[in-house]
């Protein structure tokens, strides 16, 4: 197969930098595809982890790898996948996603089935799909002084002590009710397998739009978690009187330290990211090696 065929020429790549069988896997897939004629632009965090051919290879920064590639590979677990998107779902650049990690749900190519199902995905035969994120502005004051976007969920949580917060929620204008739990886990439908599923949230499929609203520990048992129109606003407004600093995350990975009085803001980000599966993919069949369903 010779790349001008190929709706891919040029691939991005990230990889698990900590882990040796994640580069054991890159370096044989950038030399495997790169005799093939592919291109590779590859995340300079990996610089000199693995050996890479004399040609067709460019190393650069995670967040511009979008502006140079027609496809991004993710060889590590679903946590690196959620990096990726954040990076690069803002270029509708497509994500392929190679399990090197425990879980999978995101990552679904196993190792043993290279390079033939990237191959086969090369060529344009795959399964394609949307997935939403998030976004969550923090107001201060009727400023925003942080926001970010998350492909799984954000999370109002008490930090590093477990302490009771108190806050109201507020979706669309309407006023829904007074919490006081240690937090709220706000997923998409990719993310109401993560943390949100720990939580005791439901299961939503990824082709719904919709948005779960999870209470982590409520003070009363008529708290439930709650799904949503995924197009909704949802609001959380810290009680002045609250005596502790919370703090909200994305997708565990940005932090952002809060004040009494700090509202949030969770919309839909506007733009979507697009996964592609092999051809065959079954989302329940996923649920079902994953979670151990008979």
């Amino acid at each position: 197969m010779k790349a001008i065929h190929s709706p891919f020429k040029t691939i991005g790549l990230i990889s698990k930098r900590t882990q040796v069988e994640s580069l054991k896997t890159s370096e044989k897939l950038v030399y495997d595809l790169s005799n093939m004629g592919y291109n590779w632009v590859i995340a300079d965090d990996l610089t000199g982890l693995f050996a890479v051919p004399d040609t067709g290879c460019r190393f650069l920064p995670l967040n511009e790898l979008g502006k140079h590639c027609d496809l991004i590979v993710v060889i590590g677990g679903d946590g690196h996948v959620l990096s990726a998107a954040r990076s690069i779902f803002q270029y509708k650049i497509p994500l392929v996603g190679i399990n090197r990690s425990r879980l999978g749900f995101l990552a679904d190519i196993v190792p043993s089935e290279l390079p033939d199902k990237l191959v086969d995905i090369l060529n344009g035969n795959y399964q394609a799909e949307k997935r939403h994120l998030l976004k969550g502005a923090v107001y201060r004051q009727k400023k925003i002084i942080f926001q970010e976007n998350a492909l799984n969920e954000i999370v109002l949580h008490p930090g590093g002590i477990a302490r009771m917060i108190e806050f109201e929620i507020f979706i669309d204008g309407h006023f829904v009710l007074r919490q006081r739990s240690d937090g709220l886990i706000a997923a998409t439908p990719t993310g109401s397998t993560a943390y949100a599923l720990s939580g005791g949230g439901p299961i939503v499929t990824p082709a719904l739009n919709a948005t779960v609203l999870v209470p982590m520990f409520p003070h009363t048992l008529s708290s439930r978690p709650l799904v949503v129109n995924g197009q909704s606003r949802i609001e959380l407004l810290l009680i002045p009187e609250n005596t502790l600093h919370p703090r909200v995350s994305w997708d565990g990975h940005h932090h952002q330290d809060l004040n009494p009085g700090d509202r949030i803001l969770i919309t839909q980000q506007s733009k979507t990211l697009q996964l592609l599966h092999p051809i065959g993919y079954d989302y329940f069949a996923t649920l079902r090696e994953k979670l151990g369903w008979k």
